[in-house]
């Protein structure tokens, strides 16, 4: 049996589900927003996890889970927890689930504790150096003058967030350069601007997925709302290149995972960061690389 843990309409968890459907695999979906009618029991006894989950009237030993797949939103902005007793049962519900995902011996996509470098991009940078990518020349700083310094030696730069928080990745153009100032209120990370190709890579368990993007912005994930365009492709990485993006994601504790590299006109590859939640919906559906299935296939121990 297998658990799905999140939101059933979002895009990844559909394409999941509908893999493990066309697969004939058996599954149960824990809904966050079904909390108050999804009881968890889960509790080690003799040195083994034991326990149970109610779903749609079906108990569920936890012991007959072969695989958990968990995208789940921040429960903090659901409107099934706006009032304080319910907002205190779906924390509760929420941290019963935690704890099984960090105990659970079954393979699970993602545990917390290994999603946790994705919160430092700097941290993270360390860790993508050790496994023989690169990383551009990087500034995280809150002191304008560093950052006129960073620019006028590597002459374009990016700026992008530190943490794991989705942001835009942006040019640092001389518009911005006049609002510099601002950036005294919160550190930001600036990069030397890297010209070559766009790489999504996805690591399933230790199978690649590769994914070419030809675009004509800096950030192709919002190509088209910049009026832009971004084409994705199946890609073959090199054997080198592919085996130190499943050692990078192996070292981190990770069963699932979004690489992003750039393939650099100087012939160097970059890595700018490694994804513990990727939306890998978007690169499925435009490239047709069976991510969802082998995810299916993997949590279910058959591949």
């Amino acid at each position: 049996m297998i658990v799905l843990c999140g939101i059933p309409t979002e895009p990844p968890v559909e394409m999941v589900t509908a893999a493990l459907d066309d697969l004939g695999l058996a599954y149960v979906m824990l809904n966050q927003r079904r909390f108050a009618e999804t009881p968890v029991d889960v509790e080690i006894v003799d040195g083994a996890v034991r326990g149970r989950l109610i779903t749609d009237g079906r108990s569920i030993p936890c012991q007959d889970v072969s695989g958990i797949y968990t995208r789940m939103m921040d429960w903090r902005v659901m409107p099934e927890a706006a009032d304080p007793v319910a907002a205190e049962h779906c924390r509760l519900w929420h941290d019963a689930l935690a704890a099984w995902f960090e105990i659970a011996p079954q393979r699970v996509m993602n545990r917390a504790a290994a999603m946790a470098s994705n919160q430092s991009k700097p941290y993270q940078a360390q860790l993508i150096l050790k496994v023989g990518l690169s990383v551009p020349d990087t500034l995280v700083t809150n002191d304008p003058e560093l950052v006129r310094a960073f620019r006028a030696e590597h002459g374009r730069v990016i700026y992008k967030s530190i943490s794991g928080v989705r942001s835009i990745v942006r040019m640092l153009d001389d518009n911005l350069m006049a609002r510099l100032d601002l950036v005294r209120w919160c550190p930001v990370q600036f990069q030397r601007y890297v010209a070559g190709t766009n790489v999504r890579v996805h690591v399933v368990s230790g199978e690649v997925f590769p994914t070419r993007i030809e675009t004509d912005r800096v950030d192709y994930r919002y190509a088209a709302r910049d009026g832009g365009r971004a084409d994705l492709t199946p890609y073959e990485l090199a054997d080198d290149v592919a085996e130190k993006c499943v050692t990078l994601v192996s070292g981190l504790g990770l069963e699932l995972a979004g690489i992003d590299l750039l393939l650099a006109e100087d012939g160097d590859i970059y890595c700018f960061e490694v994804n513990p939640s990727p939306a890998f919906s978007f690169f499925e559906y435009h490239s047709g690389q069976p991510i969802a299935r082998a995810i299916a296939t993997a949590l279910a121990g058959t591949r």
